[in-house]
């Protein structure tokens, strides 16, 4: 399988400025960034630079697996766009699209080699329905 490049979305009913903030503060990563109830990420980082680096820690609550999901930006426009290359040299980019009362996150990643394509993006698309869940909720 050659690395395809996978794409999600969502439209959150909030503003850019919540979007964001939501999406890159750490104390709010840890309230979203897992796909199913069984999981939680109990920490995380965020360097919000070009050069900076991002780990969350994502594991499951029985603590049977666990591992640290990061990166390294590589661009970072405030308000509009993320890019990062995740540490097995995979790219991601996040797009912030605002609209009125709302916000569309659009997200590329490349896949990796171990899982099927329709698995890894669903996974990431559940991560960012629960994103979406949290960000609406609060």
């Amino acid at each position: 399988m050659e690395n395809n490049k996978l794409t999600i979305r969502a439209t959150i009913l909030a503003n850019v400025q919540k979007v964001w903030d939501y999406y890159t503060m750490p104390e709010h990563i840890v309230n979203w960034n897992f796909a199913i109830d069984s999981w939680h990420c109990p920490r995380a980082t965020n360097d919000l630079s070009v050069g900076g680096k991002f780990t969350s820690r994502m594991e499951a609550k029985d603590g049977s697996f666990g591992f640290d999901f990061e990166g390294i930006y590589e661009e970072v426009i405030q308000h509009k766009k993320l890019s990062y290359a995740m540490a097995d040299g995979r790219k991601a980019s996040i797009e912030f699209i605002p609209g009125p009362d709302k916000t569309e996150i659009i997200i590329h990643f490349d896949a990796e080699q171990e899982n099927p394509v329709d698995m890894q993006r669903d996974g990431w698309q559940a991560i960012l329905n629960n994103f979406k869940q949290y960000v609406e909720k609060n």
